[in-house]
């Protein structure tokens, strides 16, 4: 019996060895090229294609395919490579919209200190009639002369 575990125990460091690596492998990402890079390759190739095979040369340097130059060629003739070439993202507010949002800024500001002059404003008035000074009357700016 004294033969028997080692043997199990080698069967067991025999298979831990089989295991597979637990190690996920990162996912491949996708390859994007910038409207400048497509057109310079489209251009070298064109370069390149009045002397036969060295365009091949260029694809493998570059780690393109052939169908990257066809898509690419009806890119370029549809003007879709000028398109790509433009940023992504939100657009920038017109100058409309910046002004507007602008004034509005500016309009709550000013109602808050409108609001701040008249609290201080009836606060020297009553203090005023607390000490018995009899103030000037100013005509408001904002009432009706009617009323």
């Amino acid at each position: 019996m004294e033969v028997a575990v080692p043997v199990a125990a080698e069967r067991v460091r025999d298979l831990r060895s089989e295991v597979a690596d637990p190690q996920v492998v990162e996912k491949a990402k996708r390859r994007r090229f910038s409207a400048s890079y497509k057109l310079k390759i489209l251009e070298e190739i064109d370069e390149v294609d009045r002397n036969p095979g060295q365009s091949g040369a260029i694809l493998r340097r570059e780690g393109l395919y052939s169908s990257h130059l066809s898509a690419w060629r009806k890119q370029r003739e549809d003007g879709a490579l000028k398109a790509l070439g433009k940023k992504r993202g939100p657009k920038g507010k017109s100058p409309e919209q910046v002004q507007l949002e602008r004034l509005q800024r500016d309009k709550a500001r000013l109602e808050r200190e409108l609001f701040k002059a008249r609290a201080i404003i009836d606060a020297q008035k009553k203090l005023a009639e607390i000490l018995g000074v009899d103030l000037p009357k100013i005509t408001d700016l904002d009432s009706d002369p009617s009323e």
